[in-house]
Formats: C-alpha cells, sequence, structure tokens
C-alpha cells in the first residue's frame, strides 16, 4: 500500500532486514500469494474469482467481458494504467457469484452488462458503492436474477466426480451421510 500497491525489490529487501532473513526467504512469500504484487498494477486492480462457484455461474464470461472491453488479457495492464487483470482463487463470496475484487471492494452478482457498467463508471472516476452487508452498501440497483445455466451441463462432469469419490453415479440424498468420502472414519 506504501507503493502504489505493489512490492519492489527495495522494499522486499528491508522486510529480509528487518525480519532478520535471507531476502530469497521474503521473494518465495512475495511470489506465492497473489496478494502481494510485484509488478506496479492499474489505479483499478481487478482480481476476478475464476474458481469453480464463480466459474459455474459465469466468471469466464466476465472475464471474456473485461479483456475484450478493455483490450487486456489476464494478468496485464491497460496502456492508460487504470486497469489491471488478474485471476485469482476463491475470494469467498460463492453466494453472490461471479464476483471482483476491485482494489479493496467486491462487487457481486456481476452480469457482462453490469460488469461493464462498473468499468466504464471507474473510466469516468467514478466507481459504483460496492458490496458490504444485508443492509449496508452495495453494488446491486436491482433484484439479481440467478445465473442461467443450461439444463444438464454439469450432468456428465459430477457423475464422473460422484464415481470417482463414492463409486456410484448417482447419491441417494437420504442416505447421503454414507456417501461421504471420510464417512468410515466418522463411524
Amino acid at each position: 500500500r506504501q507503493h502504489g500497491g505493489w512490492l519492489p525489490v527495495a522494499a522486499m529487501d528491508k522486510v529480509a532486514q528487518i525480519v532478520e532473513t535471507d531476502p530469497a526467504r521474503v521473494y518465495e512469500v512475495a511470489s506465492f500469494y497473489t496478494m502481494f504484487n510485484r509488478t506496479k498494477t492499474g489505479k483499478y486492480f481487478l482480481q476476478l474469482c475464476g474458481t469453480t462457484p464463480c466459474m459455474i455461474c459465469g466468471s469466464e464470461d466476465i472475464k471474456q467481458t473485461i479483456e475484450s472491453h478493455l483490450g487486456i488479457k489476464n494478468g496485464e495492464t491497460t496502456k492508460d494504467g487504470l486497469f489491471t487483470l488478474l485471476e485469482v482463487e476463491c475470494l469467498g463470496a460463492c453466494a453472490n457469484a461471479p464476483m471482483i475484487q476491485m482494489n479493496d471492494d467486491y462487487y457481486e452478482c456481476l452480469t457482462p452488462k453490469t460488469t461493464i457498467e462498473l468499468l466504464e463508471a471507474c473510466k469516468e472516476g467514478k466507481p459504483p458503492v460496492s458490496c458490504e452487508g444485508p443492509l449496508g452498501k452495495t453494488s446491486l440497483l436491482s433484484e439479481p436474477e440467478p445465473p442461467k445455466v443450461e439444463e444438464g451441463r454439469f450432468k456428465d462432469g459430477l457423475d464422473k466426480v460422484i464415481t470417482f469419490f463414492w463409486g456410484k453415479a448417482t447419491v441417494d440424498p437420504i442416505n447421503v451421510y454414507e456417501h461421504l468420502l471420510f464417512s468410515s472414519k466418522i463411524k
């Protein structure tokens, strides 16, 4: 934060000196965690959740929208320095997928249309208020529509996962406890 949202080598060297460790150890930590940026980011740092709940609900559409609207790919910054896009792992807002974290704020239940509206508002220097809580600030201007998932889209994939873990293609919801991977350890 003190250096515009990214960690220059000099800052990592100073951290190593303060905690009395080899600089390589600090570099390892900084390169492992996505919260540490080792290169300069745009004014609006867009971290797009790409894990399963967001992906199922349309994060790929949001990613394509951002990339085509801004003319950048994952990991790139716009020429004007306004936006950086980075696909990251779970940001903990699965119930409101798909979502992005822009700087410190969450924008949830996104659609391609609302994503473009968000980007345009940022270009004008007026990013909308982000999500906060049940009665607090929110980026939602109306009741969100649930994501449209084609019927049967994940049937084959889910059957393969269920078969892999439980040996059956279907799990009886009444007896789901006995189908748990670790159920033999619990009994």
